[in-house]
């Protein structure tokens, strides 16, 4: 059974260099805590902070033989702010891997990302962002079994396959961008809509040199923050995206309480139920300390190929770190009087 599936996994990684099939996008449950990913117009946009670094790590699949492993390393942070009214710019870079499959079918991809925060008066702000990519595939067709291959009881490894020998790479550019608006009335109080667009420029992505390209992929986020009182701040959200024939909702509230303490020494409890729309239930669980934030989840699945994984969809582990730059002696404390502080 699992030299079949085996052989399924090859034909599926075959055909994405063959023709416009699209193998699986890089995502994380936690688009919460994946910002940049999310939207580039999310670059800089932290109403309390001036400089952020984390890393997400998703192993997806891992009871059956073709899993999926994505990680990611990024970092942001603020510049002018204060210097033009309350407006700023926001800069940031991210490393991403991903890797599926017993042909080691791998994504690697370094990433640029700007954007612009505009105040428009001292309830709401309009940010654009961009970002730039340097992606690398590959895929090694010696670990991968083909029809060919098959001596009529077996799968032969020593037999030609016929397809390009060993480790295959191919190369490209991609753009994104989008576009944020924020809303917040008081300090208990904020609201963001963003709408955001990947491969703008639809890049061609072939091992043999085919015109297959990406096809864009269109995004829409909403993310509020509520504050109940002292203790207690309500943080739904939604995120809906899709390419070509294939869409993505997935949507709940995440539940922050705080503990106790003050500045760099308040704790807050999260917890939270996510929902991906007919694959899975996510429940999500963590701890903010201070300027740090680590939070784990799960992937049950529900969808049919709960027969088939014993419903174990995926595990994720985000960490994130924020900070002010007079922290680190950069100067006087920035101007908070139009953001909320929550």
């Amino acid at each position: 059974m699992k030299q079949v599936l085996k052989y399924i996994a090859g034909a599926l990684l075959l055909a994405a260099g063959h023709a416009d099939l699209q193998g699986q996008g890089m995502h994380f449950s936690q688009y919460y805590n994946a910002p940049m990913l999310l939207n580039p117009a999310n670059t800089g946009l932290m109403p309390n902070h001036d400089y952020r670094a984390g890393g997400n790590y998703r192993n997806q699949w891992a009871s059956v033989p073709v899993p999926y492993r994505t990680m990611s390393a990024y970092t942001d942070f603020q510049l002018f702010h204060g210097v033009e009214a309350n407006n700023w710019l926001g800069l940031g870079f991210a490393f991403f891997n991903d890797q599926a499959g017993n042909g080691n079918l791998s994504l690697n991809r370094f990433e640029g990302f700007a954007a612009y925060h505009l105040q428009l008066g001292r309830s709401s702000m309009l940010s654009a962002g961009l970002s730039g990519s340097y992606a690398q595939r590959s895929v090694d067709f010696s670990k991968l079994t083909f029809d060919i291959q098959w001596d009529g009881f077996t799968f032969n490894g020593d037999l030609p396959s016929n397809e390009i020998p060993g480790l295959v790479k191919t190369n490209y550019f991609d753009v994104g961008a989008g576009l944020n608006y924020a809303f917040f009335p008081n300090e208990n109080v904020y609201v963001k809509l963003g709408v955001g667009m990947a491969h703008v420029n639809q890049p061609k992505e072939s091992f043999y040199g085919n015109d297959n390209r990406l096809g864009m992929r269109p995004s829409v986020n909403l993310d509020g923050l509520f504050r109940i009182n002292e203790r207690f701040i309500v943080n739904p959200s939604a995120y809906y995206t899709q390419q070509r024939e294939s869409y993505q909702v997935v949507y709940g509230v995440l539940f922050q309480y705080w503990l106790g303490g003050t500045g760099n020494e308040a704790t807050q409890l999260l917890l939270g139920p996510y929902h991906r729309l007919g694959e899975s239930v996510i429940p999500a669980f963590g701890f903010e300390l201070g300027a740090v934030r680590v939070m784990g989840s799960y992937d049950f699945t529900i969808s049919s190929l709960k027969d088939y994984n014993r419903s174990r969809g995926a595990f994720e582990l985000s960490i994130r770190y924020q900070g002010l730059y007079d922290m680190l002696g950069g100067g006087p404390p920035r101007n908070l009087f139009s953001c909320p502080r929550f």
